[in-house]
């Protein structure tokens, strides 16, 4: 498979797509997601944002070996004084944001993966400057009604690709 596009940049808000596909009880294989976006997409960059965990550094390095820029955010850990239980938060808008502003004269269009309604300030924004190609939510059902209305129909879903994306450890 050859894209017809060059020299596109993919933002991916990592946790989102992680949590998501999580959720429906599969793991991405992250080598053949970057291989599809590069074949598909014509992705040359693809930025994957992500709160730091230290335990989590053999995936940051895997990740980067896979071909991905890792963007790191600090995270906040949050206790709940009742029951001890804690909730990481790392949220990646902003830095995923700013830094697609960063590279607008840098990529041809962009590739949101995401399926949160925050950034469709800026998927409206890149399609004014002809910038926007898709985003790529990682799953239909849970995305941001305000995501599928500014991608105008360029939207698809990474679940709808399981059979070809999923993760199968070697037996």
């Amino acid at each position: 498979m050859t894209s017809k596009y060059v020299n596109s940049y993919a933002f991916i808000d990592g946790n989102n797509l992680h949590l998501t596909l999580e959720n429906l009880e599969w793991k991405l294989d992250y080598k053949k997601f970057r291989i599809y976006l590069k074949e598909k997409y014509g992705v040359s960059k693809a930025y994957y944002f992500i709160g730091y965990l230290e335990e989590n550094e053999s995936v940051y390095t895997h990740l980067r070996e896979y071909g991905y820029t890792v963007i790191f955010k600090e995270v906040l850990k949050i206790v709940d004084k009742e029951t001890g239980e804690v909730t990481i938060k790392g949220n990646v808008d902003a830095e995923l944001v700013l830094q697609a502003m960063i590279d607008l004269e840098n990529y041809r269009q962009a590739v949101i993966v995401s399926s949160d309604g925050d950034y469709s300030c800026l998927v409206k924004y890149l399609a004014s400057k002809q910038k926007f190609l898709t985003v790529l939510a990682p799953c239909e059902e849970g995305c941001s009604c305000l995501l599928v209305k500014s991608s105008r129909g360029n939207i698809a879903y990474v679940d709808k690709l399981r059979k070809i994306l999923e993760f199968k450890p070697l037996k």
